[in-house]
């Protein structure tokens, strides 16, 4: 039947279709709906007539590229003046004959609606794996408050007022954050596919080293490039101080699920890494530590292990359901941390044999195992943590990264 298809259409004189790119995600970066100061975290600036430039580390390489903005919590429609991408070489100089001007639609300019996704039209250039990727982005207008990733680890510069995506400008203002970027999707062979992991602060990378890109899923990305074989892309949807069951630090990984994880184009394979600050903000003493500042407006001071295993029954089902392998990591030790209690250790018990044990997850991860500390399986090692008992160091990302079996990682 084939075939008399593709007779017929010959014969009616009809152009065989191009073949289609195989696009999968190789950065990406979750927005974090915007608010006031809350503890550690800064409120939610705006702008009016910026040029930011962002510098992104890749993992996946390929054959062209294209840029996926987002206006995910916008009140209004963002308009974008312009917007450049160059790979940049170790040193952060651009390397001659990469800078490519992005376009939408075959414009060089577009609007973002309200709540809504944008993506360039793709862009020919050779990119490596773990390329270092400059990205300008020129917004005339007002963006109210930013759809940004709030735990950016790196530089973000800000110009004075004007376009500046062509050349280079001394910043105005500099600033951590991710602005209305969230992901850079490259053309890839065949067979390939992009690792996407919903986490909080310990995937976000807090505790390792800022501009050095020693974040788990960065160190993830470089065993499986040195290891060679089909390419797979790793989209990190960490978010500081993200739950599964509740709001407060941007949306529950419930609420996200869709956007974050199942739109993430080429995704095959989910990583499941949260729960922490489920335990800590249901069951910890909030009057102390970095929380005492927010504590009232963060629900969810009453939650039950059965709730939170409901919780990863769901995001398994939905996960499913568009065919993606499922792999849960294991809670990782805490105590020591501002908000452990004894009660929130024992949900974590229990929701970690669930984890371990159940046969809910395609595969498991044993976070828990790899970091506690022998003497005090409760608590972390101390070389694996960054001082604060909950997040990792440099030494804990890598012994993380370095546990994982990754013929595991893709079905």
């Amino acid at each position: 039947m084939r075939r008399l298809l593709k007779i017929g259409c010959l014969a009616l004189g009809l152009a065989a279709a191009p073949a289609q790119a195989e696009w999968i995600t190789s950065w990406s970066a979750a927005p974090v709906t915007p608010g006031p100061a809350m503890g550690p975290i800064p409120a939610t600036p705006s702008f009016s007539n910026r040029t930011f430039r962002q510098t992104l580390r890749l993992s996946a390489g390929g054959t062209s590229l294209r840029v996926r903005l987002t206006n995910a919590f916008g009140t209004a429609p963002l308009e974008v003046g312009g917007a450049r991408v160059a790979l940049l070489d170790s040193e952060g100089r651009e390397v001659a004959g990469t800078s490519r001007t992005l376009q939408f639609a075959g414009a060089p300019g577009a609007t973002i609606a309200r709540g809504a996704p944008l993506l360039s039209d793709p862009v020919a250039l050779d990119v490596p794996p773990l390329a270092r990727l400059s990205l300008s982005l020129y917004l005339p207008g007002d963006t109210g408050p930013c759809t940004c990733h709030t735990t950016g680890l790196d530089t973000t510069d800000i110009s004075a007022p004007g376009d500046f995506t062509a050349a280079p400008f001394t910043p105005e203002t500099t600033m951590t954050m991710r602005a209305f970027i969230a992901g850079v999707e490259v053309d890839a062979p065949d067979g390939t596919g992009t690792i996407a992991i919903l986490g909080d602060s310990i995937t976000d990378g807090v505790g390792s080293t800022p501009g050095a890109n020693r974040r788990w899923p960065d160190l993830l990305a470089e065993r499986i490039v040195a290891r060679g074989g089909a390419v797979r892309g790793i989209a990190n949807q960490g978010i500081s101080g993200n739950r599964i069951l509740h709001d407060g630090f941007s949306e529950s990984a419930l609420a996200r699920l869709d956007r974050d994880i199942l739109a993430v184009p080429g995704v095959r394979t989910l990583i499941v890494f949260e729960g922490v600050n489920d335990l800590g903000i249901g069951f910890g003493d909030l009057t102390r530590g970095p929380a005492a500042s927010m504590s009232e407006r963060l629900p969810g001071r009453s939650i039950t292990a059965a709730q939170m295993i409901a919780g990863y029954r769901q995001i398994i089902a939905r996960a499913r359901a568009h065919g993606l392998k499922v792999i849960g990591a294991t809670i990782a030790p805490y105590k020591g941390a501002a908000y452990w209690t004894p009660a929130g250790e024992a949900v974590r018990q229990e929701i970690n044999a669930f984890i371990r044990d159940s046969g809910a997850f395609d595969a498991v991860l044993d976070f828990d195992l790899v970091l506690r500390d022998p003497a005090d399986p409760l608590a972390m090692r101390a070389e694996y943590h960054s001082g604060d008992h909950l997040h990792g160091s440099d030494a804990g990302y890598r012994a993380l990264a370095e546990s994982i079996d990754l013929d595991l990682l893709m079905p």
